[in-house]
């Protein structure tokens, strides 16, 4: 056989005809150590075989680099890679071959036929979680995980191309100011300590290439190395266009800090979570800008694009003080997006906004009918007032406030009558519409504002601009804003205006929680092995620590008690699975635990004075009760992935995803009355996690897929 010859940039200008006893037969590609070639054996098997390029060759620290390689490949072969047949690293011309595996990588096939689908994108992402497991255990560190290095096979996943990985026990060592990798793929402290990374950059890695198989880009993306080194460092990701039933767990997996990130294991366990309740079609819109109606969105982007303005819609907003009237108006400013380079390269503004407030007027709705519903006591309504999926609804006043992505409306508890709705121009519905300071705030976790609505009108009364990548939490009548540098701002919930200002001590970049009657906010941080948690108590209004301690485990709040401030919380496996129950009272400094007698996969907890109800994935329902230091029953709901549940009358409350409303008996653990399932026409549309229902005095209000609105007489669930 002729020599081949290939004029690839980077390929050699004579190809060699066999390497040790394999003949080589064409050329696969190219990269910066050498030449993939399709080869075979002498029996007729398809290989492929990497050729070192020749200057490489005679560089020993390239040969000791080529045999860390080698050496990598070895360790890792099996299911998730390419196995190793043969190698000579210490060839005049080194070489390593692996058994040919058919299929495009990822880049090639999100070239050619655009973004994947949820579903394949949650079969990515198993195949690669189970991969950097195999990888993991044996002690390898990838630290190039891209689309260019995933070969999609029949089987699933393969991760190739182990040049730069590391064993930890390889004395080869990355030389200082040098870094090694793929800019929009590697995790921080790839560029900030590379000395120091660990199997976590590969999760990082990981969740990278999931945004580029959804979207055809990167959630860092830009033209400049420069530029992306600086985002992946010190801006959030860009998730727009990955499906909301993954999006959580990808913005997990680009935690900043290696520690926040989850393990393979974690994911896999996560994603048989979203594999039993998957929602195949709700994406994350392409991002926009106000305007009185959305734009339309495409679902498969062009790779590599980022979804393009409407013309006309590309302005921003700016407040101007509220008149008297208590609604804000507002200017339109030309809106600019820039980037933002650090050290010599200069600095700009990486910008575009995330979500807005649609501009356009309140929407005062015609009297609605709801059906009354007199075998149950309640009501059933299904208002015409646009979004999709369960509405999230939270009662206060006498109104129930409704929110489905775009819009926000309230009913009248009594009747189910729409009251007011107001258009929201808005990514997501990150929970129910939250009563603080007296104001409907609806719930935009990440989104780029916030504002107070009368709740007897719907009108807006202030408006606050949010940076981007803000996280929101309410405690009371204060929202706590963090910001992506870990500072957080009390607000007032009844004027928008700053309480206060400044960082937590100890807690990094924190995510509180609160609970109705707790007098705190709660912050946690877990430790890199999982072994003690650091809980901080905020006291929300004025941002004074209360009190700060260490409690061992990774631990869940899930619960507080206003009698003596006692804080509940679940102890969670390496998996996520609960484990414990576990009780702090701060006064004291005691500490209980109870364990429960199985780990629960998936758990949600809620506390009804000493006795926590645990649900979990697959619909187990456990009831603990802390002081007596046992389980007081176990029932099994049949609901595959249930509502956090809600205790309250002597009846345990939860929602299914298919829109079933199931009440429990407290005290003996047994199912008392269910309604019938609502999915309506998009039965395809499943939220991972249903709202949770709502105690409206005598009644329980629930929603469901279909977009109905209904309550129910919770004395009587038997009549359901």
């Amino acid at each position: 056989m002729a020599p081949q010859r290939n004029a690839g940039a980077n390929a050699e200008a004579e190809l060699p005809e066999y390497a040790g006893h394999y003949r080589l037969e064409s050329s696969l590609g190219s990269g910066g150590m050498g030449v993939v070639h399709l080869a075979r054996s002498t029996s007729g098997m398809k290989l492929a075989v990497k050729v070192v390029h020749a200057e490489f060759a005679r560089d020993p620290e390239f040969r000791g680099r080529f045999r860390q390689e080698v050496a990598a490949a070895r360790r890792v072969s099996g299911a998730f890679t390419a196995p190793v047949v043969d190698a000579d690293p210490e060839a005049e011309r080194p070489w390593m071959a692996t058994l040919y595996i058919p299929g495009p990588t990822l880049s090639e096939h999100v070239k050619r036929n655009g973004p994947m689908t949820p579903e394949q994108l949650r079969r990515l992402m198993a195949g690669l979680a189970e991969a950097l497991r195999d990888i993991h255990r044996v002690g390898v560190v990838h630290r190039d995980l891209k689309p260019g290095n995933v070969l999609l096979a029949e089987d699933g996943p393969k991760v190739i191309d182990f040049g730069i990985s590391r064993p930890k026990d390889s004395e080869l060592r990355t030389e200082t100011g040098k870094l090694i990798g793929t800019p929009p793929f590697m995790a921080p402290e790839q560029f900030r300590r590379p000395r120091e990374v660990g199997p976590a950059a590969d999760v990082f890695a990981l969740g990278s290439v999931i945004v580029h198989a959804a979207t055809g880009r990167g959630p860092f993306d830009s033209d400049s190395p420069y530029i992306v080194a600086y985002q992946v460092v010190h801006d959030e990701p860009d998730l727009t266009g990955v499906p909301l039933g993954l999006a959580p767990l990808v913005r997990r997996c680009l935690a900043k800090e290696p520690e926040d990130r989850p393990t393979p294991d974690e994911l896999m366990r996560e994603l048989r979570s979203v594999a039993a309740s998957y929602d195949t079609q709700a994406f994350i819109p392409a991002q926009r800008t106000g305007g009185d109606a959305p734009a339309p969105v495409s679902e498969s982007p062009r790779p590599g694009r980022r979804p393009k303005w409407r013309p006309g819609r590309g302005r921003v907003s700016e407040p101007v003080a509220a008149g008297a009237g208590g609604r804000p108006k507002w200017r339109l400013g030309r809106g600019r997006s820039a980037a933002l380079v650090a050290g010599v390269v200069g600095l700009a503004l990486a910008g575009g906004l995330a979500a807005v407030w649609a501009t356009g007027r309140n929407d005062q709705a015609p009297p609605a009918a709801p059906a009354l519903t007199a075998a149950s006591g309640g009501w059933t309504a299904r208002p015409a007032v646009g979004g999709e999926g369960m509405p999230q609804c939270s009662y206060d006043t006498g109104k129930l406030f409704c929110a489905r992505p775009g819009v926000v409306y309230a009913l009248g508890a009594a009747d189910g009558r729409l009251l007011w709705r107001q258009a929201v121009d808005t990514r997501a519905t990150s929970g129910p519409p939250v009563v603080s300071g007296g104001l409907v705030q609806p719930y935009t976790d990440g989104g780029s504002r916030l504002a107070g609505l009368d709740p007897a009108t719907g009108e807006e009364v202030w408006r606050r601009r949010l940076p981007v990548g803000t996280t929101v939490r309410y405690a009371g009548d204060t929202a706590l804003l963090t910001a992506a540098d870990g500072t957080v701002t009390g607000v007032d919930g009844a004027t928008g205006r700053t309480r206060w200002h400044g960082a937590v001590p100890g807690q990094g970049a924190p995510s509180f929680v609160a609970f109705p009657g707790g007098p705190s906010a709660y912050a946690t941080r877990t430790s890199a092995d999982g072994g003690h948690t650091r809980v901080t108590a905020v006291d929300p209004a004025s941002g004074r620590v209360r009190w700060d301690v260490r409690l061992r485990g990774w631990l869940k709040p899930v619960g507080a008690r206003a009698a003596d401030g006692s804080v509940f919380f679940l102890a969670m496996d390496s998996g996520y699975g609960a484990r414990e129950v576990v009780r702090y009272t701060p006064a004291t400094g005691a500490t209980r635990r109870v364990a429960l007698p199985a780990v629960l996969d998936g758990a949600h907890a809620t506390v009804r004075g000493d006795v926590v109800y645990v649900l979990a994935t697959g619909g187990s329902l456990d009831a603990v009760d802390v002081a007596a230091g046992r389980r007081l029953w176990h029932l099994e709901t049949s609901v595959s992935r249930g509502s956090l549940p809600v205790a309250r009358d002597g009846r345990v409350y939860l929602t299914s995803g298919d829109g079933r409303l199931l009440a429990v008996d407290a005290a003996k653990g047994r199912l008392v009355g269910q309604t019938p399932a609502r999915l309506g026409a998009d039965s395809a549309r499943v939220m991972s996690t249903p709202p949770a229902p709502v105690p409206v005095g005598a009644r329980v209000c629930a929603t469901a897929p279909d977009g109905t609105v209904f309550t129910v007489d919770g004395r009587a669930p038997g009549a359901w």
